[in-house]
């Protein structure tokens, strides 16, 4: 079993709560806008990390992490991209690519709104855990966490870090 946190859109910011939860999961993973690489470099003191650059990420951010992170968690296919959509109105950009093989886990940002939803059509789940930085126009700082346990994601939670 891995217990995850899910951020995204730091946008340079991190403070200790957003560290005291990374220090409760076994990974942390970051759907991109990170900002200034010292958010991602203190994650990775703490646990392992798995990001994405960001439409805002420099050349920096975009040498030391991929635009798409795939990969397996446990038994679960994930997909991490910054710029992914959502059920019914996905990116055009891995629209075609997402149909024809779909991950069991679909990750994205950038919109800055919380979001978790099946894809019935694909049979897979989407999550965006909203921007958990102080920089764009949503109100309250999130982030999710959640387990993976063989095939399983369980025990999802919404943890809001107050507004921005």
């Amino acid at each position: 079993m891995k217990k995850i946190l899910l951020l995204s859109d730091t946008h340079s910011y991190i403070d200790d709560r957003i560290l005291t939860y990374a220090r409760q999961a076994d990974e942390v993973w970051h759907a991109g806008d990170i900002g200034d690489l010292n958010v991602t470099d203190k994650l990775k003191e703490i646990k392992p990390l798995r990001a994405v650059f960001g439409n805002i990420d420099n050349h920096e951010a975009r040498k030391e992490f991929p635009l798409n992170n795939r990969f397996m968690c446990e038994g679960v296919d994930v997909w991490i991209t910054h710029i992914g959509g959502y059920p019914n109105k996905y990116s055009p950009a891995i629209k075609e690519k997402i149909k024809e093989n779909p991950p069991k886990l679909f990750i994205s940002g950038h919109s800055h709104i919380l979001k978790v939803m099946p894809d019935k059509k694909l049979g897979l789940l989407h999550m965006n855990p909203g921007a958990c930085g102080k920089h764009g126009f949503h109100q309250v700082r999130t982030m999710l966490r959640f387990e993976i346990e063989q095939t399983e994601i369980k025990n999802l939670e919404v943890i809001e870090l107050g507004t921005r």
